[in-house]
């Protein structure tokens, strides 16, 4: 990590209006996809998201390249406000075209994100055409082919002049991450970049993110709901895996940490959940009281899982955690990291106990 952070959030809050019901219009909840996050971002950092679908990963990915604005807090860019760059108030030093071509996405579909009817070419022609525009046909060509074969796609003649449907998921997904790092970023967004490929394939498409990752100097936030690619690829890079749940990131910190000692009991969750992390002898059943997520639009008050948690006591469910720092970059939302916490003299929550709500402002 730099000194100063490449992508810094701040209490970043994404707030979306749902509609309360199927034939009820007159009426809308919100639901808090990320609230409240803090997050810095690095030079040629490695940050991976992982929870369950539904918990604010991609929303929270999508508002540190910019494209999500937030409801709440701020995101900036070397200090710019991206927000700000956009809408021309304030003071700008950056410009937002700038801030956008440095803040690049992989889709987790790369087949849906490339245009059917245009060629390899003529798709990786796109962004250096738009910014560089000095650069003539030749020279485009030579960039291209000389990225397609560095991602291993030979002969790169061949390739180049291949339609999206005659290339393999992997394939398609490696078109997409050329495409992204021919805009020279500083921090691209992988989200769920290999999810949809074969399990043999994943492997490599992590390795080749990590070799373009050196070349480029590029940073990742890496979006998976699987725990053991999230290790993987921030173990060998060097990053962080950070834990999201409701909208809150309530763990974050190396990886061998998070896996091997992890502090938050819904970390213990997603690890129990990944069969290549459980450990001899490690329960049969899960480590949480209750299966079911609860409902985003009205999530429980206090701690948010501590309708699930098998850790929970009274002060769990008045009182939202602070994010505590247990040194080396690790992070975590839980009154179990402080001793000193009235937390330990209140009585544990039992099933048969009402479920408190966060208070709806409306009513």
């Amino acid at each position: 990590m730099s000194d100063e952070p490449l992508v810094s959030l701040e209490n970043a809050e994404v707030h979306f209006e749902a509609e309360s019901g199927l034939f009820d219009f007159s009426d809308t909840d919100v639901v808090r996809a990320v609230d409240g996050v803090s997050l810095d971002i690095g030079e040629q950092d490695v940050v991976a998201l992982v929870g369950e679908s539904g918990c604010g990963k991609t929303t929270l990915g999508k508002t540190a390249i910019g494209l999500q604005r937030p409801t709440g807090g701020s995101v900036n860019y070397r200090g710019q406000d991206i927000w700000d760059a956009k809408d021309g108030s304030g003071d700008v030093d950056i410009p937002y075209n700038e801030i956008r071509r440095s803040l690049q996405i992989i889709h987790q579909d790369p087949g849906s994100s490339l245009n059917p009817n245009r060629k390899v070419l003529g798709t990786l022609e796109a962004p250096l055409k738009r910014w560089q525009p000095d650069m003539s046909s030749g020279d485009r060509r030579r960039e291209i082919v000389k990225m397609l074969e560095a991602v291993g796609m030979t002969p790169a003649a061949d390739y180049a002049g291949r339609y999206p449907h005659q290339l393999s998921g992997g394939e398609q997904q490696r078109i997409a991450l050329i495409r992204a790092l021919l805009m020279d970023p500083d921090l691209i967004l992988a989200d769920e970049a290999i999810s949809a490929l074969d399990v043999s394939l994943r492997v490599d498409m992590m390795d080749l993110m990590l070799e373009l990752q050196g070349q480029f100097n590029t940073s990742f936030v890496f979006v998976s709901h699987d725990l053991a690619n999230a290790r993987y690829l921030a173990s060998h890079a060097g990053g962080r895996i950070g834990v999201m749940y409701l909208g809150e990131l309530i763990e974050v910190g190396p990886p061998e940490q998070i896996i091997n000692d992890p502090q938050h009991p819904y970390t213990k969750v997603l690890r129990w959940a990944t069969p290549d992390l459980r450990t001899v002898g490690e329960a049969e059943e899960p480590p949480v009281r209750n299966i079911d997520i609860p409902d985003p639009k009205n999530p429980p008050s206090g701690c948010r899982f501590h309708t699930r948690c098998p850790e929970a006591r009274d002060a769990c469910m008045g009182q939202s955690p602070e994010s505590y720092d247990l040194g080396s970059g690790h992070r975590v939302r839980c009154f179990r990291s402080d001793d000193d916490h009235d937390y330990w003299s209140s009585p544990p929550v039992t099933d048969d106990e009402p479920t408190p709500r966060t208070p709806d402002p409306s009513t």
